[in-house]
């Protein structure tokens, strides 16, 4: 007989089981704006496709979503693209930093995979060359997916990645250099930042990611992409969504996630559910130590892997 689970219960250890990682990591100071956000928040959010809600912490409060953003760009250029995407972008892990310039070098253009940047920048290049006003497309996206019609960009935060973001701004080159980039690299550029800059809490997370659990289709909504497109990228997920410590995370947790430098973890339970967690204090991979660890504990706990 299956088990009933108490989630709440369950995310509530989980937070204060965790409590003391808030301050082992260190928050992001690479963009300025980021390292204003206090190290002590801790918020945690799951979602089910049949519309159960649990949250534990600051799970209502926004902040900077940064490359989870790949996670809702990518789903729109699959969708734009269908296979053809795959000639511009591979699907392997990179096992290096995810601003990396080397591999892109050495691989004559082709990133390794959507989630580490260079990657990201090409999914960006892709609805930039199909959209009049990308940004606004990405955002009404996320809005429609989240069912949340006030997230919006902080243009701060965007512009402070815009004054800082040098390597990013090499890898736009560097891709156009290769033919990888077909539009203006100033306009790629400005919209990935944009697009990182989106500002949603753990429960608009959670709630916007749930047609990865549910095999592309927003639940009571639209279908996005065929279920054997949301399973390759759930599998993108699981072996590159955490940058170049995704081995650990699939051992440690054994469900797809994409993290993102503001601190925030998105999982998915294929079919079940999805969850995101948020704490801002990062490990040396650019992943949150206390979201790590409150997700390796949620899986124990319940048992959801894929694994």
């Amino acid at each position: 007989m299956k088990r009933e689970i108490d989630y709440q219960a369950i995310l509530d250890t989980i937070a204060q089981t965790v409590a003391p990682l808030r301050f082992k990591g260190k928050v992001a100071s690479y963009v300025p704006e980021l390292a204003k956000v206090g190290p002590e928040r801790f918020g945690m959010a799951v979602h089910t496709v049949d519309g159960q809600r649990f949250q534990t912490g600051h799970a209502q409060e926004r902040f900077s979503i940064q490359s989870i953003s790949k996670l809702f760009t990518l789903v729109q250029a699959y969708a734009l693209r269908d296979e053809a995407l795959w000639q511009r972008i591979g699907r392997e892990p990179s096992g290096t930093p995810f601003d990396s310039l080397v591999q892109l070098e050495l691989e004559h253009g082709i990133p390794r995979n959507p989630f580490i940047n260079p990657g990201a920048l090409v999914v960006t290049d892709i609805l930039c060359a199909h959209y009049a006003l990308p940004i606004l497309a990405i955002v009404d996206f996320v809005r429609e997916v989240s069912k949340v019609p006030d997230v919006n960009i902080n243009f701060r935060v965007a512009q402070s990645e815009a004054a800082h973001g040098f390597r990013n701004a090499a890898a736009a080159y560097l891709l156009k250099s290769f033919g990888n980039i077909d539009g203006a690299p100033g306009q790629v550029l400005e919209t990935y930042f944009q697009q990182c800059a989106i500002e949603m809490s753990c429960a608009e997370l959670a709630a916007a990611s749930l047609f990865a659990a549910n095999h592309g289709s927003v639940p009571g909504g639209r279908t996005l992409l065929s279920p054997l497109q949301m399973r390759r990228i759930n599998s993108i997920a699981l072996t590159c969504g955490t940058y170049d410590a995704a081995g650990d995370f699939a051992c440690r947790i054994g469900l797809p996630t994409k993290s993102g430098v503001g601190g925030g973890i998105v999982a998915i339970v294929p079919g079940q559910m999805a969850l995101c967690v948020w704490s801002p204090g990062l490990d040396r991979f650019g992943n949150s130590v206390a979201g790590a660890a409150a997700l390796e504990h949620f899986a124990t706990l319940t048992g959801h892997a894929i694994f």
